[in-house]
């Protein structure tokens, strides 16, 4: 089973190193210049996804939360940009922080909290969602548009 499938299906993890695992494959079926949108509350394994495709991509730096900053960009064979938008009022205040600026190609912009930005989010975009069966076990599941 390729990684479209188990992630269409419900792909459960049981660690973080699982779920980091689960990134680096799908970052390789990724276009050039894609945008991933991860659904989910807090504690899903959001960040730990962001972390998986930060290693496939080459970037050694620490991968944390921008919840803080709203975003951070990480440079690598491809340029990754982890935008937080849980701190942002309204899908307005996306277009404020010039996004389309930092996307130099090739690029993917993992946004986290997707749903804050409403219209704004580009229909052509990868979603994800990210759920807590219990305590050791986690759902990542690849949803349709």
């Amino acid at each position: 089973m390729n990684i479209l499938e188990k992630l269409k299906s419900g792909h459960i993890t049981r660690s973080a190193m699982e779920t980091d695992n689960i990134a680096a494959a799908f970052y390789q079926i990724l276009p050039p210049d894609s945008i991933i949108a991860l659904y989910g509350e807090l504690g899903t394994g959001k960040t730990t996804f962001v972390r998986g495709l930060a290693r496939a991509m080459g970037i050694a730096e620490t991968i944390t939360s921008p919840t803080y900053n709203i975003y951070y960009l990480y440079r690598g064979k491809t340029n990754l940009l982890h935008l937080d938008a849980y701190r942002l009022e309204n899908e307005i205040q996306y277009d404020e922080l010039l996004i389309e600026d930092f996307l130099v190609s090739p690029y993917l912009l993992a946004i986290e909290w997707p749903e804050i930005l409403g219209n704004r989010l580009p229909q052509k975009c990868h979603r994800l969602q990210f759920t807590i069966i219990d305590e050791n076990q986690h759902k990542i599941l690849w949803k349709e548009h």
